[in-house]
């Protein structure tokens, strides 16, 4: 079970001292625990802070930087299960997935570990003309210095593993704002975090409300904004960032086209896990599914059936695959733009009831593209199927959102997947499964709404880092 109480962490430390926010079990709805909040006087004390840990954090020798990140691995392994129950208590997320979520976790910081040896530059030639003879180059990556982090509810300890873990490979101090609703898993890594040899004020962990976070985005001693969230919240923040660099990984409405000549039993398991894994609060999650019309009867009603058997209910059940949205208010959203695309004449397939946070894995067909649950991020258990004869207007139906982060595509044809790289506008593309497949070493994020820059530690740890060049000339 939960502790009591957790503290937040202001320089490495520790910190009681500030008004408490009761976390609850979004299964139940009662009260799980408390965190301590912190004010704006504590944020700008972890700002100073962390601006005074640049220089030896910069200091750290790459074989410190490992040990620390090892020493990390070591302990999430040891804390396995304390973790992944945290994780279903705060955010609802079936015990299964709760369990796949801290074994990304511990692959995340053990890739950094690995990249934090390998920061290294390059040896160029400089004599490319002749006002050059005698001069060489080389180039170097050095940490920006502070950097300032906003992680997410629904992946709150592999999202923020995903800015921590890089900055602590190349020497960044950090100051980070986790998810009011889901905080634990953060904390608990700031107790793993503080039994290292972090110089002080190498990190802060601080749950605050809203007004707080102004001072994460807008102060300019803090060298980097990398933000996980909603579109809104997200591209509000880069306009006030100021001069800091910004990293934004924001929605997604991801499509999957199955192609004729698909194996429907493989590509139904692989779209029912892409559309209702953690209930479907995943930017990846699979909300539009685009079926070659040869195969569409076929697919559509195996789809149904397995989807109609996904068991729901209370998420430390081992055989839960559907549990609670994050909050009621997200599922009565979510709700009432199923009933609103089947007023409009849109066919329900399967689902689409709620009770309390607890909404049904729902597919719908028939959906006109101006319906919000087409057009907008679902983010929750429902996803909408359409049928094409044409692979390429399939491609421009995917492309029809203003979101672009992954899509997915069923086809053994090795030229269409190479027209879908080349076509689609979204920031990764994925043959032969669905757009929900990610692993933590590859470069991920989106275009259009779906934010900017990349992460995946190497990628992340990029952004993190500055070039800096060296000229050497011979007299």
């Amino acid at each position: 079970m939960l502790k009591p109480h957790y503290p937040s962490f202001l320089g490495n430390e520790p910190f009681t001292d500030g008004p408490r926010l009761e976390v609850t079990d979004k299964f139940s709805g009662e009260a799980a625990t408390e965190i301590t909040l912190a004010e704006p006087a504590v944020i700008e004390r972890g700002i100073e802070l962390a601006v005074a840990a640049e220089e030896p954090m910069r200091n750290l020798a790459a074989y410190e930087r490992v040990a620390i990140l090892e020493h990390c691995v070591k302990r999430f392994t040891e804390r396995f299960d304390e973790l992944a129950l945290s994780l279903c208590i705060e955010a609802g997320k079936p015990i299964r997935d709760s369990r796949g979520e801290v074994t990304r976790l511990i692959d995340t910081f053990r890739v950094a570990a690995g990249e934090a040896t390998r920061l290294g530059g390059e040896i160029m030639p400089l004599d490319i003309t002749p006002r050059a003879h005698g001069y060489s180059g080389m180039y170097k990556r050095v940490p920006l210095g502070a950097c300032s982090f906003i992680s997410p509810f629904n992946f709150p300890l592999n999202l923020v593993a995903h800015k921590v873990a890089p900055a602590l490979a190349v020497g960044c101090p950090f100051l980070l704002k986790p998810a009011s609703a889901t905080p634990i898993g953060a904390l608990i890594m700031g107790e793993i975090l503080a039994e290292t040899d972090l110089p002080k004020g190498a990190f802060s962990i601080l749950p605050c409300s809203r007004d707080g976070a102004s001072l994460f985005t807008e102060d300019d001693r803090l060298k980097l904004l990398s933000f996980t969230g909603s579109p809104g919240v997200g591209w509000d923040l880069k306009a006030r960032a100021g001069k800091k660099k910004v990293v934004l990984e924001l929605g997604g409405n991801a499509a999957c086209i199955v192609d004729e000549n698909t194996d429907l039993d493989d590509a139904v398991t692989r779209v029912v896990f892409g559309a209702f894994y953690q209930s479907g609060q995943s930017c990846i999650g699979v909300q539009r599914i685009l079926i070659h019309e040869s195969i569409y009867e076929e697919f559509r009603d195996r789809l149904i059936t397995a989807t109609k058997a996904l068991p729901m209910g209370d998420p430390k059940e081992e055989e839960t695959q559907i549990g609670p949205m994050i909050s009621e208010k997200e599922a009565t959203r979510l709700h009432s733009w199923i009933e609103g695309a089947v007023a409009n004449g849109a066919n329900l397939l399967c689902g689409g009831k709620r009770e309390g946070a607890m909404l049904e894995a729902t597919l719908l067909e028939n959906v006109s593209r101006d319906q919000d649950v087409v057009c907008k991020e679902a983010f929750g258990p429902v996803a909408v199927l359409s049928s094409f004869r044409d692979f390429d207007a399939a491609l421009d139906e995917v492309n029809d959102s203003t979101f672009g982060l992954q899509a997915g595509i069923f086809t053994r044809d090795l030229y269409k997947a190479q027209r879908a790289w080349d076509r689609l506008d979204v920031g990764g593309v994925v043959i032969g499964d669905v757009p929900s497949w990610r692993v933590d070493n590859m470069p991920y994020g989106g275009v259009k709404d779906s934010g900017l820059g990349r992460e995946g530690v190497r990628f992340a740890m990029e952004d993190m880092t500055e070039i800096r060049l060296l000229v050497i000339r011979q007299p």
